[in-house]
């Protein structure tokens, strides 16, 4: 199959390579989170560039990023930064093989519980409660517009502000929801380890 660019994109339905992230897929890496996160409640979490993670691991279609699995460790417990796939390879159970290959190799540098925050997108509560993540704790992400948050914030210094990203206690819901136009609960989803 040839994408857009006419090169091979791979076979449709056969597993992807999976291999260590190299700084070489770093373009192909950042089309396949935006593009991955599109129809999701993170959709304006648009990087320039790639952070760095402890484990960075890419599902390859081809010579392209077809899914990610991105983890900090910084120490017995890791949290799963980025896990996403391309739209056009959803359904081929990519993210549970970056999984699968993620687990053991964080078993043996001793993590012990891994998490990951994940907002109301059902797709991908559903993808962590199938692969054994359970939720622990919850709170609101909340996105205030510049109007919106003229009814809460002064400016100081000069400074107007053009818009927030404001965490709030889960326990402030309706309120939150009242108040601002886009309100999200969002989940620390766990999966505890072999130790």
């Amino acid at each position: 199959m040839l994408g857009a660019s006419g090169r091979s994109r791979g076979t449709p339905g056969r597993p992807p390579e999976i291999r260590n992230y190299e700084p070489a897929d770093e373009e192909s890496w950042l089309r396949c989170r935006v593009l991955g996160f599109l129809a999701t409640n993170y959709f304006d979490d648009v990087w320039q560039a790639k952070r760095r993670t402890d484990l960075e691991l890419v599902a390859l279609d081809g010579d392209e990023v077809a899914g990610i699995l991105d983890v900090s460790v910084p120490g017995a417990e890791a949290t799963i930064d980025t896990v996403v796939v391309h739209p056009g390879r959803r359904g081929e159970r990519i993210a549970t093989a970056l999984l699968a290959e993620a687990v053991p190799r964080l078993e043996r540098c001793g993590v012990r519980t891994l998490d990951a925050w994940a907002r109301e997108d059902e797709p991908a509560l559903n993808w962590f409660a199938r692969n054994g993540f359970t939720e622990s704790e919850s709170c609101l992400h909340v996105h205030a517009s510049a109007d919106e948050l003229g009814t809460v914030l002064t400016a100081k210094h000069g400074l107007v502000p053009a818009g927030a990203f404001l965490h709030a206690r889960i326990e402030r819901e309706a309120e939150m929801r009242q108040r601002f136009e886009r309100v999200h609960v969002c989940r620390r989803m766990v999966r505890e380890l072999r130790p």
